[in-house]
């Protein structure tokens, strides 16, 4: 009896609200390792502007998905693999190739260069694992933990971002630019919580002001686009203590909210049990 064979299967087309998301998050992977190669021609703004791309397009896979519903264990994969390239390595690599290549014969400044990246990976990696906790209070979900990767990258490239307007030795110095960025990596895995800006609703009567805002910022970053870069991250900078303090204002709430349910759960406990002979009213003991 002859063996029938079975027809090969066809692979079933992806949607494009899958594949929309990882294509931007590959954009964001290209860009982030092409600064590398600007930094290695000596091409410093475009470096910067090619960093500043892939935390754009880095920004944009993640609201695209959910918007498009396309979320992924594979694109989440894909997208913590395209961060640690992209702003844990690149920019650790383009200081390098500016400056800390100078610290101790380039020993100095690459050991600067594999805490910074370790710093990362090990951020990433908290934050993945963190996702799968159901137990946090939904209040948390307005904080990081820590500094953020794309907010990392640019943090570290603060001073070389300044010396790209202002001419001076001091913002290029070696050991200013080592500490700093090691200082970041520091800041990336501590516990201090941040903004995420993800759930951040804006009044009404607010968005004519917001709109204002967000068209000066654009005209900034066309115009002057190395202070707007600086002013924004200075400015994140000082977001920090304030995202201190609601983070425990809210924490303490929380606190007070559950030990006042479980006061009234006791209480309601107790009131369910039935009386004691010796705990009941002297009118029911005769």
């Amino acid at each position: 009896m002859p063996m029938k064979l079975r027809p090969p299967q066809r692979l079933r087309n992806l949607p494009l609200n899958t594949l929309a998301p990882n294509i931007l998050t590959i954009i964001a992977l290209c860009s982030g390792l092409t600064a590398i190669r600007f930094a290695l021609l000596g091409q410093w703004k475009f470096a910067v502007g090619a960093i500043a791309v892939a935390a754009l397009f880095d920004m944009l896979d993640g609201r695209v998905a959910r918007l498009l519903k396309g979320a992924s264990k594979f694109g989440a994969e894909l997208d913590s693999l395209s961060d640690f390239l992209s702003f844990g390595v690149a920019p650790a690599m383009v200081l390098y190739f500016w400056t800390l290549h100078d610290l101790g014969n380039g020993n100095t400044g690459w050991l600067c260069v594999l805490a910074f990246s370790v710093c990362t990976a090990l951020r990433l990696a908290r934050f993945n694992t963190a996702l799968d906790d159901a137990d946090k209070p939904q209040w948390t979900g307005s904080f990081f933990t820590g500094i953020p990767s794309p907010a990392g990258a640019g943090l570290s490239l603060l001073f070389m971002i300044i010396s790209l307007e202002v001419e001076s030795s001091v913002f290029s110095s070696p050991w200013l630019n080592a500490v700093w960025m090691l200082a970041v990596g520091g800041m990336m895995v501590s516990r201090v919580p941040t903004f995420s800006f993800k759930r951040v609703r804006v009044p009404r009567e607010y968005v004519g002001l917001v709109l204002l805002g967000i068209g000066l910022l654009v005209a900034g970053l066309f115009n002057q686009p190395w202070y707007t870069l600086a002013a924004l991250e200075i400015a994140y900078l000082v977001s920090i203590p304030f995202a201190l303090r609601a983070h425990d204002r809210l924490k303490r709430a929380d606190a007070r909210d559950a030990g006042a349910g479980a006061g009234s759960g006791s209480g309601a406990d107790a009131a369910a049990q039935p009386a004691a002979p010796g705990d009941q009213p002297q009118s029911t003991l005769h």
